[in-house]
């Protein structure tokens, strides 16, 4: 078994580190609303992160600004509690100088899609080998309570209080837009799921980008309820898996269908329907990406899992092996003389 110092090189890994989830909870007090989504995805973080193998003083977490920015000071790793939207951009920079880091970036829906969205976007198209969670409650939380670019059109709000009249964001289309290459979705809520959608971000290398729809209960309480309530979120979301039917519902027996190049729900046992007629999940399939990030409550069930997940070089490979085949080309640099090469003045 091998790893990778920070030059990019490899060198035999050293035994597997024996860690639990208590090595990763830090000192500091956690301070968020009490009942906040925030909670849950914390714990679930904490649980996970010694499936990995890393040691904690290379694991680095960082956040942006807004209530999941305050995420890095309860994991016992490193971390950035950086500024307004720019965490990818760290990440990115980071990852570039320590290919060996294992990097997460915690962000929510304002802080990574609305100042952040440019930093977002270029570093899931880049495929910076980063986990970049996103905490979706449709609200700005930290500042009490304006509409963020995920509210839902004609949401009344302390910034729209005759209700929002912009078009909300999906932040998978967006994720897939940028080609990350892998899109998944939890809720704070489904803790078992939340937990193992994390480990396989965790484990994906390249630009991982997971929306976790999450309830602020000051703000904007019952956010996602409508079809998360344990009451009916068998009905009313999906849980997806690779290679597997598209199949839901407390009984199991709703599903989703190609109707042509059109998805539609349907009933198992009407008109003979069996689950053989079923849209079959492929986390490989762009087209069945492209479908899953475009279908809404009520009309469909909402889809939580794993949407993509493909394989590319990753940024910093191919950056670090540019690098090599320069220096094996033309020899290392000198600096001094290249910033004395070219045009050069002596001022008097």
């Amino acid at each position: 078994m091998t790893a990778t110092d920070h030059n990019g090189a490899s060198t035999p890994a050293a035994e597997p580190i024996q860690l639990t989830r208590k090595d990763f909870v830090s000192d500091q007090e956690v301070r968020w609303c009490p009942g906040c989504g925030d909670y849950s995805i914390l714990a679930q973080t904490q649980r996970v992160m010694p499936d990995f193998g890393y040691p904690r003083e290379n694991i680095v977490f960082i956040s942006g600004i807004g209530c999941s920015g305050r995420l890095p000071y309860y994991m016992n790793t490193y971390g950035f509690h950086s500024i307004h939207g720019r965490a990818p951009t760290l990440a990115t920079g980071l990852k570039a100088a320590r290919p060996d880091l294992m990097v997460w970036v915690i962000t929510g829906d304002g802080d990574a899609l609305s100042i952040g969205g440019n930093h977002l976007l270029h570093s899931l198209r880049r495929n910076v080998d980063v986990r970049i969670v996103m905490f979706n409650n449709r609200i700005y939380g930290l500042t009490k309570g304006q509409a963020s670019p995920t509210s839902e059109m004609g949401k009344v709000t302390k910034s729209s209080p005759f209700g929002t009249v912009d078009y909300p964001v999906s932040p998978l289309a967006v994720a897939l837009a940028a080609e990350a290459t892998f899109i998944a979705r939890s809720v704070d809520t489904f803790t078992d799921h939340l937990q193992g959608t994390l480990d396989r971000a965790g484990h994906h290398r390249g630009s991982a980008f997971v929306e976790v729809l999450q309830n602020c209960n000051i703000f904007n309480d019952g956010a996602h309820r409508e079809f998360t309530d344990r009451e009916v979120r068998e009905d009313r979301t999906i849980t997806l898996e690779h290679g597997a039917p598209m199949i839901f519902g407390k009984d199991r027996d709703k599903g989703i269908r190609l109707n042509g190049h059109q998805p539609e729900v349907v009933t198992l046992g009407e008109n003979g329907l069996t689950e053989a007629d079923l849209l079959v999940h492929d986390e490989t399939d762009p087209l069945i990406a492209f479908m899953l990030t475009r279908i809404y409550w009520p009309e469909f069930p909402v889809p939580v899992g794993v949407i993509r997940s493909v394989s590319r070089p990753t940024h910093d490979q191919m950056l670090n092996d540019q690098i090599a085949q320069a220096v094996a080309s033309r020899g290392r640099g000198d600096l001094g003389r290249l910033l004395n090469s070219g045009e050069t003045w002596t001022v008097e």
